[in-house]
């Protein structure tokens, strides 16, 4: 095998593979000399089969076998020798591979980007802020006044009041379009909360103002994306009677509401709003941290980057963003979405830090292990009630979805890892700071 080299600019590499038609047709003789002992063909006894039958008949076959390892062989020659670690798949084309004929030298032409050499990082001249947010009194009542308000009660007020926004209103109702009711459109003694924007939009507001024992006739249209397409975009009419009328009562923020949330008392109930809240405040902190980590690796390490990777990466981050703007397509049927300067700006930011990333885990032995695989895939699978079993089969069969379940847990890892090496200080902080931070995040 002759390797010749056709490329080297920057991180761009071409070779070209020269395959003597000789050695191809030693190798074919050689694995058919193999296999002749083995060999039944009608007319002859096992194994005597003549070589000009067996190269008739398996010759071409074990030809195109042969190129592909001889190819795949020489590359992973290359690469071991030449240390290049190619970052997308090579591209391999067979020089005029039409015209070939057996008998002829095989010729290939390799190319790829390399992966660039990443540089040492001293990670102790990373300085950090570690904020730390104590569950305060205030945040905990404000908790626990929304628990109440979750577990509320509906009282009969007094006859003849007026429901109110946020009242109950117990109603039979039937709807009309165009004159005809409509399946799925009657219901009766339904509890309605006004203000709770469970009916159709327009709905609850007539009825605010409503006593005990009235009829009234709600006209609303149907939005124009809803469910029901025969209903889409209609008008539609209710006729609705008013059968009681119900004012909220929070529940006492006392040991019975607890109990109704798995505490043994209040003191528990509160230590476990707080515990939650210190856990999320904790979540908010860390996101802070790891932004200002990235932030300054990214200016402190710069290297070449694969435009592949960035390309694809570009692309990816333009796609999700359109989809997020144009939330009613949920499939790909759509133009091209062509990547912006801002994409390809982020994109590089994002090939470089994973690059780096992954070359500080790599060096540092950081693996994730089965039991967090597990973990990533349980928490995945809560997404689709009720198909647990088919999605645990489609991860076991997707490398590239294990790969998306394994990347951001290696990520965290060797996040901690760096955060360990670097400079960090710790800073109490109140709750509407953590917010105004968390806030600055956005807007970067």
């Amino acid at each position: 095998m002759q390797v010749k080299e056709t490329r080297n600019d920057g991180l761009k590499r071409g070779y070209q593979f020269t395959l003597p038609a000789a050695d191809l047709a030693a190798t074919v003789d050689a694995k058919l000399k193999e296999a002749q002992p083995e060999v039944e063909m009608k007319g002859f006894r096992k194994g005597k089969v003549p070589m000009a039958m067996l190269k008739k008949q398996f010759g071409p076959r074990i030809l195109g076998d042969a190129m592909q390892d001889a190819i795949d062989g020489a590359l992973k020659k290359h690469l071991d020798t030449s240390g290049d670690r190619p970052a997308t798949q090579p591209k391999v084309e067979m020089e005029n591979g039409d015209g070939w004929k057996e008998g002829d030298d095989v010729v290939v032409n390799v190319s790829y980007e390399a992966l660039p050499a990443i540089p040492e990082v001293d990670l102790s001249t990373l300085t950090l802020e570690k904020l730390t947010v104590p569950a305060e009194d205030a945040a905990i009542a404000e908790a626990l006044e929304n628990l109440a308000k979750s577990a509320q009660t509906f009282e009969d007020r007094r006859k003849g009041s007026k429901a109110k926004d946020g009242d109950q209103v117990v109603i039979d109702f039937k709807g009309f379009v165009d004159g005809e009711a409509f399946e799925g459109g009657a219901g009766e003694d339904y509890p309605l909360v006004l203000g709770s924007n469970s009916f159709i939009p327009g709905f609850e507001d007539q009825l605010v103002g409503a006593k005990d024992g009235d009829d009234v006739t709600v006209t609303v249209t149907f939005p124009a994306e809803y469910g029901a397409k025969h209903l889409a975009g209609k008008e539609a009419t209710f006729e609705c009677t008013v059968k009681a009328v119900k004012a909220p009562k929070a529940a006492e923020i006392d040991d019975e509401l607890a109990k109704k949330f798995g505490a043994e008392d209040l003191d528990g109930l509160k230590k476990q709003i707080a515990d939650r809240l210190e856990q999320e405040y904790a979540g908010a902190a860390r996101a802070i941290l790891k932004r200002s980590l990235l932030d300054q690796l990214d200016e402190k390490v710069k290297f070449d980057l694969p435009e592949s990777l960035v390309e694809a990466e570009a692309h990816q981050i333009a796609h999700q963003l359109w989809h997020e703007e144009n939330p009613e397509v949920h499939d790909h049927n759509h133009g091209s979405i062509d990547p912006t300067d801002e994409h390809k700006t982020l994109a590089e930011r994002r090939v470089r830090l994973g690059l780096l990333l992954a070359e500080i885990g790599q060096k540092a032995e950081v693996t994730v292990t089965d039991q967090e695989m597990t973990q990533a895939v349980l928490r995945a699978a809560r997404q689709y009630p009720g198909q647990e079993r088919a999605f645990f089969e489609f991860v076991q069969q997707n490398q590239q979805v294990q790969q998306q379940l394994r990347a951001p847990i290696f990520e965290d890892k060797v996040v901690d890892l760096i955060a360990e090496q670097a400079k960090v200080e710790e800073k109490t902080v109140t709750k509407e700071e953590l917010e105004k931070a968390v806030e600055a995040l956005d807007e970067l």
